[in-house]
């Protein structure tokens, strides 16, 4: 039960996240990556801070500090940064079937740090996935924006910062506690993050946002941010980095509705029959069964 309640919520946070590609490809005309990032993570820290002070969370040991705060950095700095520029070349859809291969990455990425063993129930899931991925990807590439392979070539190369983030960040929230852990990462990537603003300007594009734009970036920030990661944490502390991220699949449908309903985006067939392959994949790694 625990496994699957931690497959239940890596879903619900993966649904959040599509919503988040959405967004962020509603407002990238208006703000450069960094700007994005710090809408998602600075607001998202500043919900985050209250409650773990609220609820008295067990924060991380002093000795833990350091490898929390890196892997903030590296995962809440300097992944969405490339994820944002990478929506800036392709769609929200395609974007988030590039990084539906996370689960690839954390597969990989497991194994060589000794963490997950891997099954060939596991290995099979997660090929189907990232096939339906790679197919859906290649067949639309004619309707995609010129660039789009661009885009799509640094998520794919941006999820291994996800991918050992997954892997590494279980032992670190062992030692603590979930929201204890997240709340130390998000805001040593955030500081980080609105140092890079200050000095590359970014916050100057703030004075032209329209009023829906502010209302984007705050749910950016709250539920693409501190919501979306809470759930994310609580799932790797109940089932393996595997599966957590594999759901990480059902991303694309949820920024495929929301772009379309927000800027248009086409759902295409290729699309469709990818995320066929994905739920196919989903269902084959997550439905192992334990020997008697």
């Amino acid at each position: 039960m625990g496994e699957w309640a931690g497959v239940a919520i890596a879903l619900a946070s993966s649904s959040l996240g599509g919503t988040a590609a959405a967004i962020t490809r509603y407002l990238v005309g208006g703000a450069d990556p960094i700007l994005l990032a710090i809408l998602r993570w600075g607001i998202g820290f500043l919900c985050l801070l209250p409650c773990a002070l609220l609820l008295g969370v067990r924060w991380p040991q002093r000795s833990d500090w350091p490898a929390v705060a890196l892997l903030g950095i590296c995962f809440f700095g300097v992944f969405f940064i490339l994820y944002n520029i990478a929506v800036s070349y392709t769609t929200a859809a395609r974007a988030s079937l590039a990084l539906a291969t996370l689960p690839l990455h954390t597969m990989v990425v497991g194994a060589i740090l000794g963490v997950e063993r891997l099954t060939a129930r596991k290995i099979t899931g997660v090929g189907i996935a990232v096939l339906g991925v790679a197919a859906a990807l290649a067949a639309g590439l004619a309707q995609s924006p010129p660039e789009a392979w661009r885009g799509e070539l640094i998520m794919t190369g941006a999820v291994f910062c996800m991918a050992f983030y997954n892997v590494l960040s279980r032992p670190l929230m062992q030692r603590s506690s979930p929201l204890g852990f997240l709340t130390v990462g998000m805001g040593a990537g955030a500081a980080v993050l609105v140092l890079a603003g200050i000095v590359k300007g970014s916050f100057a594009a703030l004075g032209q946002f329209t009023t829906a734009q502010w209302i984007a970036g705050i749910y950016l920030g709250i539920g693409g941010g501190a919501l979306a990661f809470i759930l994310w944490v609580m799932a790797l502390a109940r089932a393996t980095p595997t599966r957590v991220a594999n759901t990480m699949t059902v991303n694309p449908i949820a920024a495929t509705l929301l772009a379309a309903l927000l800027i248009g985006e086409p759902i295409t067939p290729n699309l469709l029959i990818g995320l066929v392959a994905v739920f196919a994949g989903i269902w084959i790694a997550t439905g192992e069964t334990k020997p008697a």
